[in-house]
């Protein structure tokens, strides 16, 4: 049977298969459709030092390949989470990867700190692609320094850190390395990409914040790419592979281009149950294919012979 685990810096996981920030919940939502504990890990909505309202609806809307969406990281804020939901997911056995953001580097450090001590947390995945108020609402996933400087603050957590980076950049490359270099143990690649939908009746954007992340089959190839290049500029270096997995197939391509483990999102919408079937297809698909261990698949794509 081939072996699965994968060591993402200083974390083990028992599969490479995880839900992705945003299309999960806060909680064990999703353990109504499958059993969490079988599942890498879940990794749950941003969240903030206070909770958050988010934006004004629609906030989804389905496009020709996968779906548009401005939440606005709609959040109870960590101390709630960590009273209401965790001990809900800590009991199905979920390995938990919690995810957190902020409009400041102080608000960020804010939320690492509500985490400091917290038992039943492995890692924390730190979304750097939100509005820095500091800095005229640019994201701090665009520039370097900012990037650092909120790695740097989420230290607080006293936890392995994530970075969760955004694909919206001419490149990437100079960001992921202020990451790791800030002490992040691995990359998020990638965030949604920046779109918008109109509506040609009434010629309005259809969402409420009017522009959005897109995100589901129509971004796996810019993701794909993106890990790639990052393998190929950095060298092997511990990346989660996210956008528009849906089978076992699509994983084995963030694999092969680099990747670690994969994130399983906007799937989810289609079907809750979609992480553990890749999960299993993942495992069948190695078995046909003579693969003893999930990690040998990984860079694949960079071999030479």
């Amino acid at each position: 049977m081939t072996d699965i685990a994968v060591e993402i810096g200083s974390v083990r996981l028992e599969s490479p298969v995880m839900t992705a920030s945003g299309t999960a919940g806060h909680g064990a939502e999703l353990g109504a459709f499958q059993d969490l504990s079988q599942l890498g890990a879940v990794v749950v909505k941003s969240l903030s030092a206070a909770p958050w309202e988010g934006n004004p609806p629609p906030r989804v809307h389905q496009t020709s390949a996968g779906m548009i969406n401005a939440v606005g990281l709609q959040n109870p804020g960590v101390a709630t989470w960590r009273s209401s939901e965790l001990p809900e997911l800590l009991a199905a056995g979920a390995t938990v990867v919690a995810s957190i953001w902020g409009r400041s580097v102080d608000e960020y450090r804010d939320a690492a700190a509500l985490l400091e001590g917290v038992d039943g947390v492995a890692a924390v995945e730190v979304n750097v692609s939100c509005p820095n108020l500091e800095s005229r609402g640019d994201m701090f996933a665009h520039d370097p320094g900012a990037t650092a400087e909120v790695i740097g603050a989420a230290a607080a957590c006293g936890l392995p850190l994530w970075a969760k980076l955004s694909p919206n950049v001419t490149d990437l490359t100079p960001i992921a390395r202020a990451a790791l270099d800030a002490g992040a143990e691995a990359l998020t690649v990638a965030n949604t990409l920046m779109g918008m939908v109109i509506d040609p009746e009434t010629r309005r954007p259809v969402l409420g914040n009017g522009g959005g992340g897109l995100s589901g089959p129509a971004i796996r190839p810019v993701a794909v790419r993106a890990v790639y290049d990052l393998v190929s500029a950095l060298g092997p270096t511990p990346i989660i592979g996210v956008g528009g997995v849906a089978s076992a197939e699509h994983a084995v391509e963030f694999l092969a281009a680099g990747a670690t483990a994969i994130q399983v999102g906007t799937a989810t919408f289609a079907d809750p149950r979609t992480p553990t079937l890749v999960s299993r297809d993942l495992r069948a698909w190695c078995s046909r294919h003579g693969v003893r261990t999930i990690s040998s698949l990984t860079g694949a794509a960079h071999d030479t012979d």
